[in-house]
Formats: C-alpha cells, sequence, structure tokens
C-alpha cells in the first residue's frame, strides 16, 4: 500500500470510528483497532490524533463544500444559485456530515488542527454565500449594503436551527426551518416575500414565520 493510499485507509478508519463515537472520544488506539494494525502506524502518517481527525473532518465537510459549490456554478442567476445553495445545505437530524460539524466545533478549542479546519471550512461557506449576494447586488437583483455580513446572518441561522434538530431530535420540522431560512434571506436581501420559491405538497408550511417581522440586523446573526 502506497504512503498515500495508507494515509487515506486511516482516515476513512477514524471516520468510522467518529460516526460512532464522535470526534471527542476517538483515541489512537480506537483507529488502529478500526485498522488492524499498531498505534505506532498512525503516529507514523499523523503527528497526533488532532491531526487525524483534522484529515478526517476535512474530507467529509471539504466534500460537502464542493458539492455545493458545482450546484451554485451550474445555477443560471443570483436566485437560482440562492435556490441551488439552500438545496445542497440543507440539514436534516440524520445528517452524518452535520453531527461531524457539531463534533468539530465542540472540539475546535482543545485541538488546533481541528479547529484551524473547521473555522476555514466554515468561512469557505460563508464566502460561497456571500459571493451569490455579491453577484445579486451586481446585477440589481438584490440590494443589500453588507454582502458579508447578511452571509454570515444566513448561514448561522441555518446552522443554529439545524444545530438543534441534530443535537436534541427532531424538534423543529424541516419545513418551518427551509420556510424562516427563505423569509430571512428575502428581508435581507430586500426581496418580495414569496421571491425564493417555497417547495410545494403535504407538509409544506405556507405559514408567514416570526422571522419575518425581524429585520435584516436581526438576532439571526446570534443564531
Amino acid at each position: 500500500m502506497t504512503p498515500a493510499a495508507r494515509r487515506e485507509a486511516i482516515v476513512d478508519a477514524a471516520l468510522r470510528v467518529a460516526n460512532r463515537r464522535g470526534f471527542g472520544s476517538t483515541t489512537v488506539r480506537d483507529v488502529a483497532a478500526e485498522l488492524g494494525c499498531s498505534s505506532g502506524l498512525i503516529h507514523h502518517y499523523f503527528a497526533s490524533m488532532d491531526d487525524v481527525l483534522a484529515a478526517a473532518f476535512e474530507q467529509v465537510a471539504g466534500r460537502d463544500l464542493q458539492v455545493t459549490e458545482a450546484a451554485v456554478a451550474g445555477a443560471d442567476g443570483p436566485i437560482e444559485q440562492l435556490l441551488a445553495f439552500f438545496a445542497s445545505y440543507a440539514r436534516t437530524d440524520g445528517d452524518w456530515s452535520f453531527q461531524l460539524w457539531l463534533d468539530a466545533w465542540a472540539e475546535a478549542s482543545r485541538r488546533p488542527a481541528l479547529g484551524a479546519t473547521s473555522r476555514r471550512l466554515n468561512v469557505a461557506w460563508q464566502r460561497l454565500m456571500a459571493e451569490i449576494i455579491e453577484r445579486g447586488v451586481s446585477s440589481g437583483a438584490f440590494h443589500c449594503d453588507d454582502p458579508d455580513g447578511a452571509a454570515w446572518r444566513i448561514v448561522s441561522m441555518i446552522d443554529g436551527l439545524a444545530l438543534q434538530n441534530v443535537a436534541h431530535g427532531p424538534m423543529l420540522p424541516e419545513n418551518a426551518i427551509l420556510e424562516w431560512t427563505f423569509t430571512t434571506t428575502e428581508h435581507e436581501l430586500d426581496l418580495p416575500h414569496g421571491t425564493l420559491a417555497r417547495p410545494t405538497g403535504p407538509g409544506t408550511s405556507t405559514s408567514t414565520s416570526p422571522v419575518s417581522s425581524m429585520s435584516p440586523m436581526s438576532s439571526t446573526e446570534s443564531a
């Protein structure tokens, strides 16, 4: 097995263990046992367990980012790009990759390499949203004085709402999260309510969200 293949095998084993136990409880010994090798082999390829977890998180979260970037790039205009972002970024209580995000956030302050990877990818998601907004402002489709801040508020709101379901089970209906996200985004970008087409069908919410009464500089920033 080549060194690159061995590193990949170690990362894959770490992900399997983390899926069962979480990043905080995954150890070098666990990964070695999963892979059927010695702990020394893990240390030969990675300086620390922090580096193993950072590489594992990079693999999953980075792949998710690439999928969303491709979806946005394939959409025609700013409105379509927003919808593509939301469709790809949507999280559910059963979303394994978002559970890893939750674990990464929890461990970020204690594990420098994992924390640095989490921050870099989080900023990349925010920048992807900010670039959509900037293009929309340039084309006249959106009106927003602070695309960077608006992107942080929108992404943070999605993450905060999804976090409730990932951490505590399905507390919030997915259609409600979608409606609140769309309504808040429309306010941020000075779009008429309903500009972002809502999915239709059984269980789809059509009621006005409490978020609709908030200003663009609302408490969604702290979601």
